[in-house]
């Protein structure tokens, strides 16, 4: 690539860290220390902590650390804007200082041990760096299993991801530059980063339990992640709504035609049981389908009032090289 030593910015998104955050900091910044040390990185390199609104000291241990190192800067967002969206501030803000960036989140149970490897990647010519687990052993059986679902209905619905691959990357500068061109506001990044078109690569790592703190993504934050990512990328599900219909229409005009059949055979049934299951079989279509298609309705709407993503408070330690 263009620089054998390459200055790296360590985007980590921050939500209520209080508790992870010195602990995860003393890690990357040994990282970095020895990645400078090494010569792999550039003397500029920095950790950048993108603060998502959060209601603990947060913050606050992110300015203290900004004031005690000049390889530490931040970002404070105004608000909660979303773990996509901080993400996003982060590596704005660091594009401009940087020739590469490593997006990781603040529990670490991303092996931060292989952005050496990501790093050896891109000066071979990669682009994109891909952190990919090689299993999923710490996660309970239900997130292994709904996880394996979302991954295998994702590509059946023509929506390039990387399996088992969350926000952990390296990305070049003009990959992040690439990435900020995307203007929609409901994000799904890792299947924005695939369409992207430049040369990627994968290093596989175990993945660990959380240092500490609690999960900021529960079943319902999944749940809405999921959604997010099908209806940003795919419209199938409304040509599925289309075809269920279709395939309903013709299913009334057999039974029409059996009818018809049966009344003028003088073997006309009435029986209100049959009756009251169409009913709610077709109205449970109906609403199903009416659901699916209010999802991109909603999302149009949220794309034509073309709000900003974040708004950014404050940042710190970002003039200093």
């Amino acid at each position: 690539m263009e620089n054998d030593t390459p200055i790296l910015y360590i985007v980590v998104p921050c939500f209520n860290e209080q508790e992870a955050l010195p602990q995860s900091h003393e890690r990357l910044s040994q990282l970095l220390d020895e990645m400078i040390g090494q010569e792999r990185i550039a003397c500029e390199s920095k950790l950048l902590y993108v603060d998502d609104g959060s209601r603990d000291d947060t913050w606050k241990i992110v300015d203290n650390l900004a004031h005690e190192s000049n390889r530490v800067a931040g970002v404070k967002l105004a608000c909660n804007s979303g773990h996509q969206n901080a993400l996003m501030a982060g590596l704005a803000a660091a594009v401009e200082h940087c020739d590469i960036a490593v997006s990781i989140d603040a529990d670490l149970q991303d092996d931060i041990n292989v952005i050496p490897q990501m790093v050896e990647r891109y000066k071979d010519g990669c682009d994109i760096v891909f952190g990919v687990r090689r299993e999923r052993k710490s996660d309970t059986w239900f997130k292994r299993t709904t996880a394996g679902m979302f991954y295998r209905m994702m590509k059946r619905l023509g929506v390039s991801t990387i399996e088992n691959h969350a926000d952990y990357r390296l990305m070049s500068r003009r990959a992040v530059l690439a990435l900020l061109d995307y203007k929609e506001r409901n994000l799904f990044i890792r299947g924005i980063v695939t369409k992207l078109g430049y040369k990627t690569d994968c290093v596989y790592y175990d993945r660990s339990a959380r240092i500490a703190g609690e999960s900021k993504y529960p079943l319902c934050k999944m749940m809405n992640f999921a959604i997010d990512g099908i209806t940003s990328f795919s419209v199938k599900p409304v040509r599925l709504v289309f075809t269920v219909g279709v395939l309903f229409l013709v299913i009334a005009l057999i039974m029409l035609i059996y009818v018809l059949c049966a009344y003028f055979m003088g073997r006309a049934v009435s029986g209100w049981p049959s009756l009251i299951l169409s009913i709610w079989l077709v109205g449970a279509f109906v609403l199903i389908g009416l659901g699916i298609i209010g999802e991109y309705v909603g999302k149009i709407y949220t794309e034509v009032k073309n709000r900003p993503r974040y708004n950014v408070d404050t940042t710190i330690g970002l003039d200093k090289e």
